[in-house]
């Protein structure tokens, strides 16, 4: 292994320190999340899909023993990419569609000396038809579940990936810069999406998902449409485009045309709170906390927030995760860990990706001026 690039993306230290007090002895990702994390790469498309699948006949995996080599375990039409980009060497090849993956597994975790180890696996996606079989195969392996350690682990973030997190916000407020004033009145709520989508893609996104619509289509994640836009529609956004693996993800606001005073101000009552909100980050509070926090400026204001979430971190693969800014939650911000705010109402949404630190936060996302609500055209 690559342990320098490796160290790039993930918190070794912290890994290490997180398997030594679950007394994990390795660790065995499948979820896209975690794979993609241990891995170094994304994968795109059509082999994307097949770490969502968690019954994939060709599904992939990381074992990340805690020491000695790790090793990926794919299949045929999988491997090259690992081969060419990932900082693992080590590239198990199992046939895909007559060979079962989990087989695969077991006599990798075997060879390397796990066969009565602790070894963690996501006990929230993988299957139990594989746990079984596991089971079976491995009867003196101890099999836990590690989804939380590695939560605790991705939450905070290293250099290289606060990097490429900076990296997929440009580029995702250029598309927005760019496209936004080609809202016009008649136009189409999926002609302006498809603009965005294909602009993240052609300036070098993997993938990319979002919402778009105008403040008159009140079905907000009901896909865009043949909704066209009028003169004074503000439109909402909430996209996420994924560079290699690591997503920009912001949510901006604009109006098709000129806005009224009213929207101005509205607007700027919206913004005022979301900028007192992101104030609430900060090292040793919990999530819950802040959410707490959240509620009080929108009451103080005279306005009810009653979002379930008020934000959440962000991180590869997929980019809603721990801590997540909700009611009650016990989870404590760190120094170092990033987060997706976007305290919102109605189609006022603003989301910017914060770095939180020790004496405030950072804004990752500075690149599309938030001051006054965009007119297009």
């Amino acid at each position: 292994m690559d342990k320098a690039a490796a160290g790039k993306l993930v918190n070794l230290a912290r890994l290490e320190n997180r398997m030594d007090a679950a007394g994990l002895d390795a660790i065995v990702a499948r979820t896209g999340i975690n794979f993609t994390y241990l891995a170094g790469f994304a994968y795109p498309g059509t082999l994307a899909r097949h770490l969502d699948l968690a019954d994939s006949p060709r599904g992939v995996y990381v074992i990340w023993p805690r020491h000695g080599e790790p090793a990926i375990v794919t299949n045929s039409i999988a491997a090259g990419l690992p081969e060419r980009d990932s900082w693992i060497d080590k590239i198990e090849v199992y046939a895909g569609y007559s060979e079962p993956p989990i087989e695969r597994v077991a006599a990798v975790l075997a060879g390397m000396g796990l066969a009565d180890g602790k070894v963690g696996f996501e006990q929230n996606f993988i299957s139990a038809a594989d746990w079984q079989h596991l089971s079976k195969a491995l009867p003196k392996m101890s099999m836990l579940d590690c989804t939380a350690v590695m939560e605790d682990v991705r939450a905070v973030k290293t250099p290289g990936e606060i990097a490429m997190l900076r990296a997929g916000a440009d580029l995702l407020d250029r598309a927005y810069l760019k496209h936004f004033p080609s809202a016009r009145p008649g136009m189409k709520e999926r002609e302006l999406h498809a603009a965005l989508v294909g602009e993240c893609l052609a300036t070098g996104c993997h993938f990319v998902h979002g919402i778009l619509n105008s403040s008159r289509n009140t079905v907000s994640y009901g896909g865009e449409s043949d909704f066209t836009f009028a003169a004074g529609d503000a439109i909402r956004t909430d996209y996420v485009a994924y560079l290699n693996g690591y997503p920009g993800h912001q949510s901006r606001c604009a109006v098709v045309g000129t806005p009224s005073a009213e929207q101005r101000r509205e607007y700027h009552t919206i913004r005022d709170i979301y900028r007192a909100c992101l104030d609430e980050c900060r090292p040793g509070r919990t999530a819950g906390e802040v959410y707490d926090g959240v509620v009080g400026h929108f009451a103080a204001k005279g306005l009810r927030y009653h979002h379930m979430l008020a934000g959440h971190s962000v991180g590869c693969w997929w980019h809603q995760q721990e801590p997540v800014i909700a009611r009650g939650s016990p989870r404590r911000l760190e120094a170092g860990m990033v987060i997706a705010m976007e305290p919102h109402i109605d189609h006022w949404h603003i989301q910017d990706m914060i770095l939180v630190r020790p004496e405030g936060y950072e804004l990752l996302s500075p690149l599309f001026n938030t001051d006054e609500i965009f007119a297009c055209g």
